[in-house]
């Protein structure tokens, strides 16, 4: 199965084409905004595709050609405005959507926040609303847009080492996870058909991922 994993260049993304690479039965395509950030990819010999989320969706469905799945984990990051939280972790998730599909990939893994739900824009406190309410309506978009999809729903990311341990459900006590971690759930989801058409909150745990994520 080829991936094309949109957003290579964050931290997530870096672990998880690292993780493809290792694994006999995935190739990472690497989609990145600036030439610059293709040399760590290279080095892994992982095939790299330029493309910006905030172009045109003929540019992203040009890189999801040939691939049979996309992941998006892309995101504005925790230091923009409500702007580019509109135009990247929603209006660029969709388009990636209506690239997949204009390119006829099926498989779509969407990496979003812990609690998207209604209550949970409600909750957030006002600079944390934007972004779980792009989150939200990235996620039902993908619910409904004919789409072979899993949406992981991961808990606070920290950049601790891994444990390869998380408890994983439509529900989980809300709690920390490390982003190599994360990034094993995404391997384990797109090598499991049981995943698809589901989606689950998954945290830092006591079960092996290949254990845990089977589950949903």
């Amino acid at each position: 199965m080829k991936v094309l994993v949109v957003g290579a260049n964050g931290q997530i993304g870096k672990h998880l084409v690292s993780f493809i690479k290792d694994s006999d039965n995935l190739e990472a395509k690497a989609m990145i905004r600036k030439q610059e950030q293709a040399s760590f990819f290279e080095n892994l010999g992982a095939e790299t595709v330029v493309a910006d989320l905030e172009q045109e969706t003929e540019t992203i469905t040009k890189a999801a050609e040939g691939v049979d799945a996309v992941v998006f984990t892309a995101g504005s990051g925790p230091h923009t405005g409500p702007d580019k939280t509109i135009l990247i972790d929603l209006d660029g998730a969709v388009k990636t959507m209506e690239a997949a599909k204009a390119a006829g990939v099926k498989r779509f893994i969407m990496i979003s926040s812990f609690d998207t739900r209604r209550e949970a824009i409600q909750a957030a406190p006002s600079s944390f609303a934007p972004y779980v309410a792009a989150k939200h309506y990235a996620d039902e978009w993908l619910k409904s847009a004919d789409l072979d999809y899993t949406i992981i729903h991961p808990g606070r990311l920290t950049n601790d080492e891994g444990t390869g341990q998380v408890e994983a459900a439509y529900e989980v006590n809300r709690a920390e996870i490390p982003r190599e971690d994360v990034a094993h759930v995404i391997v384990a989801s797109l090598e499991n058909e049981s995943t698809v058409g589901k989606e689950f909150q998954v945290v830092s745990g006591t079960k092996r991922i290949k254990e845990a994520v089977p589950f949903v």
